[in-house]
């Protein structure tokens, strides 16, 4: 299978996906343990990284279930595992609704304990 165009192009796609995270997280990771100021964005930096990490691993996942067929579907195979966890990821707190309303206060300058939260 390894020599299949198509194979390869779907494992292509889960490298691509994969090699952004990790210096992203480390970077946010950096910045709180070095006391870096980044203010009211904070909130937004850390649900911001955990959100880009959550949907690469959906995605990566989803395209490794494709590649690996009907398999991995079934309990005792630890894709089946792997995707159950990135599947909770995607609601886990903060849920991608909370991550936008974050996210975009912050861009907006919009203080986040503003009350009514919604118009």
């Amino acid at each position: 299978m390894a020599y299949h165009p198509e194979i390869q192009h779907m494992v292509a796609e889960m490298a691509l996906a994969f090699d952004p995270i990790g210096p992203h997280l480390d970077r946010v990771a950096e910045d709180w343990s070095n006391g870096v100021d980044h203010g009211g964005a904070w909130p937004a930096k850390i649900v911001s990284a955990k959100y880009h990490a959550v949907e690469a691993c959906w995605r990566i996942v989803d395209k490794a279930m494709e590649v690996s067929g009907g398999a991995g579907m079934f309990r005792g195979s630890e894709l089946e595992r792997v995707f159950r966890d990135a599947r909770c990821g995607r609601f886990h707190p903060a849920n991608t609704f909370l991550v936008h309303e974050i996210v975009g206060k912050t861009a907006l300058g919009v203080d986040l304990g503003e009350q009514p939260r919604w118009g």
